[in-house]
């Protein structure tokens, strides 16, 4: 059963967890919420896979990292294909 806790926080470290949270499309809270049980890893606790992690966890670490990254490809196959 989940518990509601109160953190005070200074200002700047409250501006900085919603930037964060903002870049992983998450609200504040379950940012902060995700890295206090990042932080505990409790021996055997529930967890969704072996390493502590679903992988959804996984990927929202990576989201938007390749958003600059062009994967597109020259179709040209650089030599002539006979297709006869």
């Amino acid at each position: 059963m989940p518990v509601t806790i109160t953190v005070n926080i200074k200002p700047e470290v409250q501006a900085e967890l919603a930037r964060r949270a903002a870049s992983h499309g998450s609200p504040i809270e379950a940012y902060a919420a995700n890295l206090l049980e990042e932080a505990v890893q409790l021996p055997g606790g529930a967890t969704s896979s072996p390493r502590g992690k679903s992988l959804r966890e996984v990927f929202e670490s990576v989201r938007g990292l390749a958003d600059d990254v062009d994967f597109s490809r020259n179709p040209s196959p650089g030599r002539p294909i006979d297709l006869s």
